[in-house]
C-alpha cells in the first residue's frame, strides 16, 4: 500500500502537532504516531514553558541561565533566537485557547499576557509559563483538537514508522544504503492493527518522535519513548551529536507501584527541600543554589547520597508550605501522589533519578533542517545547539514551538521555489522470506538487558570500565537483532528494540568518546572539564555506501 502525501510528520508532541497545523494550509498533511495520538512525552510535561514575561526578567537573563546551564556547549546564536521568539510562540498557543494560569485570579481571560510565572532550577527570575502542573496536557489537547478538525491534516494513529526513505533506497539483507547526496522522499510505515507495512511518499518530512528515556531502566518517559526519530535519522545517513548528554530528571516519584511518575521542577521551585532518610537537608554541600540548583546537579547529588547510605530514595518536602497553597499550586500531583498514600501537603514524598531528557540527537541548522535534503527534525529528537551539555528546566516546550515555527516556514518555501516533481517512486517494502516469529524471548530478554546495562553502566556516573562493558554487551545483542530483523516480519516490539539498540550504541560511542566531565556526563576517569581539548560537540555520522 502506498500513500503520497505533501509533509510527512512522524511524532504527535507539540513540535508535530504545531508543524502540521502550519503548514497544513498549503498543502496535505499526514502524521503518524505511533499509539494514540494524545501519547507523548508533551502530555508528561508538567512544570510549564520558559519564557521572559516578568518585569523583572530580560532575554539577556533568559540567555545567561541557558549558557551557563549548558556548561559551554550551547549555540549562543540558537539561544538568542529561542529565547527572543518565546513570547510570540506562547502568545500564538493563546489565540488557540490554551489557557494558562492568570497572576492573581483564577481568570479566565490569557488575552492580556499578565501571566502567573513561576520559577525553577537554574532561573535567576520567575519565568515558566504554566497551566497549574499539567502544562504539557493543556497544549497538547488543544493542537490536537485543532488538528483532528483541520481538513487537510490525517492522523495516522497506531502507526510506527520502521525506516526513512531516500531517493537511493535499495533494500538489502541488513542494510539500507545510502549516498551523500540523498534526499528524504517519505517512510515506512507498520500499521499496528493490520500488520501492514504501508510506504509514505512525502516532499517534506519531520522527525518529531520525541527522546529515548525507554533505553534506560528506570526513566520518566512514557512507553513511546524509545529513540525512533534519532535512530532512523542515523540510519538513513543524518549526522547525531552530543549524545552523551543524558538528563537524568532528579526527582522521580519512589514508590513499587509507581511507573514514570515525575514530581515537577517546579515543586522545589515553589521552596521544596530535598532531604535524606534523618530529615536532613543535604544540597547545601553540593552547589550554593541549594535546591535549585541545575537538574545535572541535583542528580548526582541525589545519587552520591544514596550511594553513601545505601538508602532506596531520598524525600522532597514542601509540608513547610500552606497546605491549600500545595493542593491549589499542583492539583495533579496532590491526587496523583495520594493514589499511592502519600498526602505531599502534610509529608515528604519519596524521589530517585530517572532517564528524562536527550540533549543530544539528529544534527540540525537553524531552520530545523538535517544535512539529508527535505528532511527536518524538530523537538527532542533533534540537536539544535540551545541545549549544550545540559538543558534548562522548562526550555524544551519553548525549544519546540520556535523550532516548529521555523521548520515550517523553511519547508514552505522550499515546497514553493523547488522542483519536486522528480521525486522517484520509493520501493514497497520487502518482507521476501521472512515468517512470522515464534522467537519472541529475544526481543524481551534484549530489550530487558539493554535497559539494565544503560542504568548500571551509562547512568548517572561513568567510568571507562562500565562503558567498556557496556560496549561489548550492545555490540553482541546488535548482531543479534540484525540477524532476526531480516529473517522474521516486522513488528511493533522489535522495531522499537531495534531503535533502542541503536541509541544505546549512539550514547556508549558518544560517553567513550569524550575524555572530561561536563554538564550531564560525568565520568569517574576525568572529573573536571577540558576546555582545550573538549569545548566542542561529539559528532557521530554513519558511514554511507555508493
Amino acid at each position: 500500500m502506498k500513500i503520497k502525501t505533501d509533509f510527512l510528520i512522524i511524532g504527535s508532541g507539540v513540535a508535530g502537532l504545531s508543524f502540521a497545523l502550519k503548514v497544513a494550509e498549503f498543502g496535505s498533511v499526514a502524521l503518524v504516531t505511533k499509539k494514540d495520538v494524545e501519547d507523548s512525552n508533551t502530555q508528561r510535561a508538567q512544570g510549564g514553558i520558559a519564557s521572559v514575561f516578568g518585569d523583572m526578567d530580560s532575554f539577556d537573563l533568559h540567555i545567561q541561565d541557558t549558557l551557563a546551564s549548558g556548561d559551554g556547549l550551547c549555540s549562543v546564536e540558537v539561544v538568542e533566537m529561542v529565547v527572543k521568539n518565546g513570547p510570540s510562540r506562547i502568545r500564538e498557543l493563546i489565540d488557540l485557547g490554551v489557557r494558562f494560569n492568570i497572576s492573581g485570579n483564577n481568570s479566565d481571560d490569557n488575552a492580556s499576557c499578565d501571566l502567573d510565572l513561576g520559577r525553577e532550577g537554574g532561573h535567576s527570575e520567575k519565568r515558566i509559563v504554566h497551566a497549574q502542573d499539567m502544562t504539557g496536557r493543556e497544549v497538547e489537547n488543544v493542537l490536537v483538537d485543532h488538528a483532528r478538525n483541520h481538513k487537510n491534516i490525517t492522523l495516522y494513529e497506531n502507526h510506527i514508522a520502521i525506516d526513512l526513505i531516500t531517493c537511493s533506497t535499495r533494500m538489502k539483507r541488513g542494510l539500507i544504503t545510502t549516498t551523500h547526496e540523498d534526499f528524504c522522499c517519505g517512510a515506512y510505515v507498520l500499521d499496528r492493527e493490520s500488520g501492514q507495512v504501508i510506504t509514505f511518499s512525502a516532499s517534506i518530512t519531520l522527525l518529531a518522535t520525541g527522546g529515548a528515556g525507554k533505553v534506560y531502566l528506570y526513566t520518566s518517559n512514557p512507553d513511546v519513548a524509545t529513540g525512533d526519530g534519532i535512530a532512523m535519522g542515523y540510519r538513513a545517513g543524518a549526522t547525531v551529536a552530543n549524545l552523551e548528554f543524558v538528563q537524568f530528571h532528579p526527582t522521580c516519584l519512589f514508590h513499587p507501584d509507581a511507573k514514570n511518575f515525575l514530581i515537577s521542577e517546579a515543586v522545589r521551585g515553589e521552596g521544596a527541600v530535598l532531604i535524606d532518610s534523618a530529615g536532613r537537608p543535604f544540597m547545601e554541600k553540593y552547589d550554593p543554589l541549594k535546591d535549585l540548583a541545575c537538574r545535572d546537579v541535583v542528580a548526582r547529588a541525589i545519587d552520591t547520597e544514596l550511594k553513601q547510605s545505601g538508602s532506596d530514595s531520598v524525600f522532597l518536602d514542601i509540608s513547610h508550605k500552606d497546605s491549600g497553597f500545595v493542593k491549589e499550586r499542583f492539583p495533579n500531583l496532590y491526587r496523583k501522589c495520594l493514589t499511592f498514600g502519600i498526602d505531599m501537603s502534610s509529608e515528604p514524598i519519596p524521589v530517585v533519578p530517572a532517564a528524562h531528557y536527550m540533549c543530544g540527537g539528529v544534527v540540525t541548522d537553524m531552520f530545523g533542517r538535517t544535512d539529508i535534503k527535505r528532511l527536518y527534525a524538530v523537538g527532542e529528537t533533534a540537536c539544535t545547539g540551545l541545549h549544550g551539555a545540559n538543558r534548562l528546566a522548562s526550555n524544551s516546550l519553548s525549544e519546540a514551538l520556535v523550532y516548529a515555527d521555523k521548520a515550517a516556514k523553511q519547508a514552505l518555501h522550499e515546497i514553493k521555489t523547488k522542483d519536486f516533481t522528480s521525486t522517484p517512486e520509493p520501493p514497497q517494502w520487502d518482507e521476501t522470506g521472512t515468517i512470522h516469529s515464534d522467537e519472541c524471548i529475544m526481543v524481551s530478554h534484549n530489550w530487558d538487558e539493554i535497559r539494565r546495562f544503560m542504568w548500571n553502566y551509562v547512568g548517572i556516573v561513568r567510568s571507562n570500565k562500565r562503558l567498556d562493558r557496556a560496549r561489548r554487551r550492545i555490540e553482541n545483542i546488535q548482531k543479534e537483532i540484525l540477524a532476526y530483523y531480516w529473517d522474521f516480519k516486522v513488528a511493533p516490539d522489535l522495531i522499537e528494540l531495534r531503535n533502542i539498540a541503536t541509541v544505546a550504541e549512539l550514547i556508549i560511542k558518544c560517553a567513550m568518546h569524550r575524555k572530561e566531565s561536563r554538564g550531564l556526563h560525568y565520568t569517574l576517569q576525568y572529573p573536571e572539564k577540558d576546555d582545550q581539548r573538549w569545548l566542542k560537540d561529539t559528532v557521530l555520522r554513519r558511514p554511507l555506501v555508493g
